[in-house]
């Protein structure tokens, strides 16, 4: 109010009332306060009187009187941790665990390392919170790293796998790589610090050899919609050789002999779908126009300008095959800006929203993303609750969806 001292302002640590029941040993946020602050002073006093009568220690200290964090290894109480343990003998906090808790199938040199680990930090099992712990339910981390969130395919596969991660009790850290192998190391130390019991991994293109020490280390690992390359870990991924046979087969049974291929070759089912491609044709005793050929088209805006040239005359095309699904919009929109989308035939690979609203409806052969992700983290949980069993990669079949676009016969010209 007008006519009041002011007083300077002043920094004070706010600390939540459900912290400072659970141990007062939070450090709490430090926030600048103008002018007046009796309210926050009652505030803090009004806590630390409420820590006092309860046997708990006053704000920002522990119980013994010293700043938080200052007894380390542990958190506040100064008592060793299971991560305290797992760091000390570098293994996992999940393999850790399966020692401290006399689980039998645990390599004699790990529990032997973890033993000697916890007799160094004189380290206690808490009977009380465990015997707390839903026995239906184990609270892991799992890390989750895609291509790209973004991508409708990737984000089903993160909803499928949330939604099987915490039927268990458990949660999901997310993020993208952008194909970037600079930036899926830096996810992985990141995870790795964060003690992520496993990883769910979508992996850059190229050799996955580098994954290697965090199995050895006991992390549980699967990865999602890559097979494995110098690695030896299950996969779970749509066959994708088989279903671009059936795309190519498909449209050479509405008569088309020129059928042009948009993609790249930079990854393992990108690979397999062109594989695929030209083994279709084969079949038919046919042999790929390189002409007809396009392997380096990599964003929706190429593919719109590739095919608008091919519905435009370059090259013998009637048909047009987009190996995944932003290849497929990019497709639509060239024929759609040539007018040609009722005279070329397209059909892509990954179905694509709104698909069926287009006229014609797009013809795809559509993988289950949500089906991948829930056979991905199924597998995952198991290994984590059985580390002894053995866990197989899974090929899931994509299916045909012929909307209009893919059943155009070949166009010929009048006269």
């Amino acid at each position: 109010m007008a006519g009041e001292p002011r007083t300077a302002p002043r920094r004070v640590r706010l600390v939540p009332e459900a912290v400072t029941r659970g141990n007062g040993g939070c450090r709490g946020s430090e926030v600048t306060l103008p002018g007046s602050y009796d309210r926050v002073s009652a505030y803090v006093k009004r806590e630390e009187s409420v820590g006092s009568a309860r046997g708990t220690a006053p704000l920002g200290r522990n119980p013994r009187g010293s700043d938080h964090g200052a007894n380390r290894p542990g958190r506040g109480s100064g008592r060793p941790t299971i991560k305290d343990v797992a760091a000390r003998a570098n293994v996992s906090p999940m393999t850790a665990s399966r020692v401290v808790n006399g689980h039998p199938r645990v390599r004699a040199d790990l529990r032997e390392r973890v033993l000697a680990a916890v007799a160094e930090l004189g380290y206690a099992r808490n009977a009380v919170a465990t015997s707390l712990r839903r026995p239906d339910l184990s609270p892991w981390t799992i890390g989750l790293i895609l291509h790209d969130v973004g991508n409708p395919f990737s984000a089903a596969i993160h909803r499928a796998v949330e939604d099987v991660v915490r039927s268990v009790g458990s949660f999901v850290l997310t993020a993208s790589t952008d194909e970037d192998h600079e930036r899926m190391g830096l996810l992985l130390d990141a995870f790795r610090d964060r003690d992520v019991d496993g990883l769910l991994l979508a992996p850059p293109p190229g050799d996955q050899s580098y994954l290697t020490p965090h199995l050895r280390r006991g992390m549980a690992l699967v990865l999602v919609d890559r097979p494995a390359e110098g690695l030896d870990a299950p996969a779970v991924l749509s066959d994708n050789e088989s279903g671009m046979r059936q795309a190519v087969r498909h449209l050479l049974d509405h008569g088309h002999r020129h059928i042009a291929y948009l993609g790249d070759l930079r990854s393992a089912p990108m690979r397999l779908r062109f594989a695929g491609y030209q083994a279709a044709l084969a079949e038919a005793g046919l042999t790929p126009d390189p002409g007809l050929l396009h392997h380096t088209v990599e964003d929706t805006e190429a593919a719109a300008h590739i095919t608008e040239r091919i519905a435009n005359g370059s090259g013998r095309a009637t048909a047009v095959i987009a190996a995944r699904n932003a290849l497929s919009i990019g497709a639509v929109r060239g024929l759609r800006r040539a007018g040609a989308q009722h005279r070329i035939a397209l059909l892509g690979f990954d179905d694509v929203e709104l698909a069926g609203e287009l006229e014609p409806g797009l013809t795809v052969v559509a993988q289950d993303p949500a089906a991948i992700g829930k056979a991905a983290a199924t597998a995952l949980i198991e290994q984590l609750a059985d580390p002894s069993r053995a866990i197989t990669g899974r090929l899931l079949p994509p299916r045909l969806i012929p909307r209009g676009s893919g059943e155009l016969p070949p166009y010929r010209p009048a006269g």
